[in-house]
């Protein structure tokens, strides 16, 4: 037999009756071994893999319904439904059904599965046996009826044959008309038997019998019927709601007849199931399959009918754009097109696609700029749907839509600058619209799903685009809470239309009018009221200005986007971070007493880290910036949380990947203070790699000829670092620039000292200095250091320690305290010339059999 392939669409029943996508594919009727016979096949058209595989049983129910669809219970409980694109790839896999169960393909439903009682009860009955004799339809036959449908619900067989009676012999209108008598009667026994009648009906389950019920003549009859459960008291009034209060809004009027005809009918059957009907048992889940399908098919046709019916689109544009329009009309309009782009979910892919871009050729997009940015909250909120659905049908068109424009229009009026400041924006206290559109953006700016053609790179392109005309505005929150300077809060407020208060204020606490500023013990994560930061002796340093829950969500949902770009995006988000000192500016908020926010910013370190890329490496060292993490590490105390657990985890991280210039950096500038922390092993394992590291050099350093020792190949230890900032500063100033100057390997005689005994003397003299230079304690709570956030350090201008920088005396007299200063803990760089660029040797030495000199331990 033919393999025959065709494109369809698989659904499945889910536990709420509604209808599941699980994929588009290719069908094929063929013979499989390990099922013993005939079985449809679908395979995903996108990798191939198989989306179904279901053997034709010669005792399965297939129906066939509205020449494109074919329905069948896998087993009970477990409907499944085929969606075919053309008519005659569903004809073609019906004679394939029926050719297998021997039946007419001219029929609708093939034979009913028969349980095994009935099936020895009626293996010896010829497939044409009579149907079921209905009593006539009468007032005093209305019982009996009744039994008879309510009888033959539990056998598949004679639900079946019950069906073809009721269709052959008009046999609903009959009853409908026997309703209206016993309506007019008040004959209350028959209207209870006759909601059991209609009910059982419903639940034949049957296409056919369905498009009678709900035709404009019975649908009102089929609801009065419903409205007399013998369960209630009085009867409801479905039918008075149904035609006085429910009213059916037209935002622009519908001309077409069968198209509004099509609408009513979809409502009046949803308001039934929904309703109406109770709530199926365990028992009666699978007999409202049809009905499901039947609403589900409707709004197809709904949103296929108003996609063709242009004229109609362009007016409901037309008037949503239009300044004249009033607020009351917009929001009408636009919790239309919602409710459309819902409806279109339903689509197969092929008429979503065509769907989506007729709203995109009508003006969709420039349609939701203007409506996002209105004031009335339910027309944003609708808005925003609106766009999800375009986000996620295809992120390129978006994104193609906000190039193109950015070459017309200002930034300010951008539609993704338009959905930033909706974020930002977000009144709501728990930022769920904000949180929603973050998702949205995530999207947008995912490589993942961007396009890469011969002739045009939408990637790189798009990420230009992003960063020069985007980028700002996103991270203006993050830089204006964490800035040192009013001026640049200033022209934030200015900058946008709406109100920035709740993130721009800075609070009264945390005045910068002199150098001694200090910063609020309450804003400092599990703050150590003991162990200061010397507020004495600070300079005017970046602080959290506002740290109020809500303004804590929005910047860990900004620094949460900003961690996606460090892990998905290369030289974009790198040179974003060198030029603005991002990474700095994030630190800050380890500060702040949410401890969710630091634990995002410290997020945002890690992933950093994690990249292991030099570059990233050395502006860290540069910068000094692991100071931050380990002071709130140190201000965390002896408990044991989250933060513990993350700031442990990014150094063993950095102990097990052996990333040599952060653990050099980390030992000869904070070991002091971190060797008293016993319960891991992970600071002493940084301190075992570095002197391992360090018995390498010195092992090279004598195996190397004294030639290449001399005066004569030496540079000078300080000329080798300004050449090693110069380099540094040098790449840090091309804006835009990707690539990273290569490293070379430095030769022996550039590096070492001429002498290693010189070298060996100069080392014990700078350990003799250190002895004397210990940090004092602050408190019995242990050591700190000094945070310098001038962005000089950042380009190495400050970078060889971790210094007190001490203000001069104010004007009042006062001197500053020296005596409580924490000496700088230093590790001057000439000393260890050898040790600049490591190279890469994976030889493992054993481990120091001399314990590290003793350190002064923090105090509990």
């Amino acid at each position: 037999m033919s393999d025959t392939r065709r494109r369809v669409k698989v659904y499945t029943l889910n536990e709420d009756r509604q209808w599941d996508d699980r994929g588009t594919g290719h069908v094929s009727s063929t013979y499989v071994e390990e099922l013993k016979g005939m079985s449809l096949l679908v395979r995903a058209e996108s990798d191939g893999s198989l989306l179904l595989e279901s053997k034709i049983n010669p005792n399965t129910a297939y129906q066939k319904q509205q020449d494109t669809l074919i329905v069948w219970s896998e087993a009970e409980n477990y409907d499944l439904a085929l969606s075919f694109q053309e008519k005659a790839g569903c004809d073609e896999i019906w004679e394939k059904i029926c050719q297998v169960q021997g039946k007419d393909p001219s029929v609708e439903v093939t034979q009913d599965l028969i349980d095994e009682s009935e099936e020895e009860r009626f293996e010896e009955m010829p497939e044409t046996s009579h149907l079921i004799d209905l009593p006539t339809c009468e007032l005093n036959k209305l019982e009996e009826i009744a039994d008879l449908v309510t009888s033959v619900l539990s056998s598949p067989i004679r639900r079946e044959k019950l069906a073809l009676a009721l269709e052959n012999e008009g046999y609903i209108k009959k009853l409908l008309q026997l309703f209206q008598a016993c309506e007019n009667l008040e004959n209350t026994e028959g209207l209870h038997h006759l909601y059991e009648i209609i009910r059982g009906i419903l639940f034949l389950n049957k296409a056919t019998l369905f498009e009678v019920m709900f035709s404009d003549e019975c649908i009102m009859d089929v609801v009065g019927c419903l409205e007399y459960d013998p369960a209630l008291a009085q009867p409801k009034r479905h039918r008075e709601f149904l035609t006085k209060t429910a009213k059916f809004k037209e935002v622009i009027p519908i001309t077409d007849s069968e198209l509004r005809q099509k609408i009513h009918q979809t409502y009046r059957v949803q308001y039934i199931q929904d309703i109406i009907l109770p709530t199926p048992s365990v028992f009666e889940e699978n007999f409202l399959s049809t009905l499901t399908s039947f609403i589900f098919f409707n709004k197809v046709e709904i949103v296929s009918m108003l996609q063709e019916d242009e004229k109609f689109l362009s007016e409901v544009f037309a008037q949503l754009t239009d300044e004249a329009t009033d607020d009351d009309k917009r929001r009408e309009l636009v919790n239309f097109f919602k409710e459309f782009c819902a409806f279109s979910q339903t689509l197969q892919p092929q008429n979503r696609d065509a769907f989506f871009k007729t709203l995109a050729k009508l003006g969709i997009l420039p349609a939701l700029e203007i409506v996002m940015g209105m004031d009335d909250l339910q027309v944003r909120s609708a808005a925003t749907d609106i766009f999800s659905y375009l986000v996620e049908f295809s992120p390129s068109m978006v994104r193609e839509f906000v190039m193109q424009e950015a070459q017309q229009s200002d930034d300010d009026i951008l539609l993704i600058n338009v959905v930033i400041e909706q974020m930002i924006c977000d009144t709501d206290p728990e930022l769920g619209g904000a949180v929603q559109l973050m998702g949205l953006l995530r999207t947008l700016i995912d490589p993942e799903n961007m396009l890469a053609t011969t002739n045009k790179t939408e990637k790189s392109e798009f990420l230009n685009f992003f960063y020069n005309h985007c980028m700002h505005v996103l991270t203006a929150p993050l830089l204006t809470n964490t800035s040192e300077d009013k001026c640049e809060k200033d022209f934030f407020l200015k900058h946008y239309r709406y109100s920035w208060s709740f993130i721009c204020t800075p609070s009264h606490s945390h005045s910068h009018s002199t150098p001694s500023s200090s910063i609020s013990q309450d804003n400092i994560v599990g703050s150590n009221k003991n162990n200061t930061i010397c507020p004495e002796t600070l300079p005017r340093t970046p602080q959290c200005h506002q740290d109020n829950y809500q303004t804590a969500q929005l910047l860990a949902l900004i620094l949460e986007l900003l961690t996606f770009c460090v892990e998905h995006h290369t030289y974009h988000i790198k040179n974003y971070i060198m030029n603005k000192d991002l990474l700095r500016r994030v630190l800050v908020l380890m500060n702040s007493k949410h401890t969710f926010l630091a634990l995002c910013a410290l997020r945002f370190m890690r992933r950093i880290i994690g990249l292991k890329d030099e570059f990233y490496n050395r502006y860290i060292t540069k910068g000094n910036l692991f100071e931050p993490v380990i002071n709130a590490l140190l201000d965390n105390g002896t408990r044991y949380n989250l933060l513990n657990s993350a700031v442990i985890e990014l150094f063993e991280f950095i102990r097990v990947e052996d990333i040599k210039s952060l653990t050099a950096h980390i030992v000869e500038n904070f070991y002091k203070a971190l060797e008293s922390i016993e319960y891991v092993q992970t600071f002493k394992g940084l301190k075992t790699k570095y002197e391992q590291e360090k018995d390498r050099q010195n092992q090279k350093l004598n195996s190397v000829p004294s030639i290449l020792r001399s005066n004569r190949f030496r540079r000078d230890a300080k000329a080798l670092e300004e050449d090693e900032e110069m380099w540094f500063n040098e790449d840090e100033e091309e804006e835009g620039k990707a690539v990273v100057a290569p490293v070379e390997k430095p030769k022996p005689e550039d590096d070492f000292p001429d002498n290693y005994e010189k070298f060996m003397e100069t080392k014990k003299a700078k350990e003799s200095e250190d002895k004397e230079n210990l940090p004092k304690r602050t408190s019995p709570g242990g050591f700190k250091f000094t945070f310098s956030h001038s962005a000089s350090a950042a380009n190495g201008t400050n970078s060889k320690s971790v210094v007190a920088q001490i203000p001069p005396a104010t004007s009042n007299g006062s001197s500053s305290k020296t005596t409580n200063l924490p000496t700088s803990v230093t590790a001057t760089k000439g000393s260890l010339v050898g040790l600049v660029d490591y190279p890469d040797d994976e030889e493992e030495d054993e481990e120091e059999e001399s314990s590290p000199r003793k350190r002064p331990r923090l105090g509990s």
